[in-house]
């Protein structure tokens, strides 16, 4: 059974408008669970931020910056933290709202990032942009099952002084840029897309979901000594192989014992591994996975066995 903390409404605003800001969508225990592991990964980078003031980088008239120092710290799941990190990308919630999306009973996360802001470190401000350059070599589609649904999840309290998301509905941008929404839009489309621009602000827990043809742009930390951590998740339908980012197998020597020995079989899935009963599944792959994850529950597997 799906666990939504969603609402239909909330589905045709991202199939309409291109996002929707869903406060309040992870409860403080979920928080307070993950919010250790961002401190153990980046608490060093924190101390060290504590007194700077916001910094900028853009030249007269520019209208934003894109640095390498942006996502300075920035990380491929898995992490080298607890499960609890580890398994909020696969958060039940998040499968939901992505199979209600994308009109399938059957979603791939292809990818998941830690990413920690701090004031001063760059400027984050940046100009409107779409995310399909660096998830497919094709363009979004139009039919939404062969779109995708891209989740940043808030574990800090994300203002405008803190480098909330902004972005512009797709009812908004139309009027501006037309439907072929280009990845860079020109400077007086960005300055036009700016003045009906709408934040993604919102407190811990809170997620912006939101998909690779929406305009939208990072902004930067004013807050002294300010920082941010969220966390990305992005889901496709099972088959949709024009988007992607790297195969997880490719991240093998990371830390995926957190994630095997702890997700469902339901989570796992989503990372591609077969379902219980899946023609996969023979005493000899049940044992070799045993043999590769010790801590791995392979009784729902070994239960549904067809030899």
């Amino acid at each position: 059974m799906l666990t939504r903390r969603h609402t239909p409404e909330d589905i045709r605003s991202w199939r309409q408008e291109g996002a929707v800001l869903l406060k309040g969508f992870l409860d403080s225990a979920e928080v307070a669970a993950v919010l250790p592991d961002f401190h153990q990964l980046y608490g060093q980078d924190l101390s060290a931020a504590r007194d700077r003031g916001a910094v900028d980088l853009k030249a007269n008239g520019e209208i934003g910056v894109f640095t390498r120092d942006q996502f300075l710290h920035f990380d491929d799941m898995p992490f080298e933290a607890s499960s609890a990190i580890n398994l909020i990308a696969l958060h039940p919630a998040l499968i939901a709202f992505a199979k209600d999306a994308l009109h399938t009973d059957d979603v791939r996360l292809y990818q998941s990032h830690s990413w920690a802001k701090f004031t001063g470190e760059t400027d984050y401000d940046q100009a409107f942009h779409c995310d399909f350059k660096n998830h497919t070599l094709t363009v979004p589609a139009d039919d939404t099952g062969l779109q995708t649904v891209n989740f940043m999840i808030y574990f800090t309290e994300v203002t405008d002084a803190h480098g909330a998301i902004h972005f512009v509905p797709h009812s908004l941008s139309d009027s501006i840029t037309g439907r072929d929404r280009t990845m860079f839009p020109t400077a007086d489309q960005q300055l036009a897309l700016r003045s009906v621009e709408q934040s993604g602000a919102a407190g811990a827990g809170s997620v912006f979901a939101y998909g690779i043809d929406v305009f939208h742009r990072g902004t930067n930390l004013t807050a002294t000594g300010g920082h941010r951590f969220t966390l990305t998740a992005s889901y496709h339908a099972a088959g949709n192989d024009m988007i992607g980012w790297s195969a997880w197998p490719y991240w093998f020597r990371k830390p995926w014992h957190h994630i095997i020995n702890n997700a469902s079989p339901d989570q796992l899935a989503c990372l591609g591994i077969p379902v219980p009963g899946h023609r996969f599944w023979t005493s000899r792959t049940i044992a070799r996975t045993r043999e590769r994850w010790p801590g791995w529950n392979h009784l729902p597997y070994e239960a549904l066995l067809r030899n």
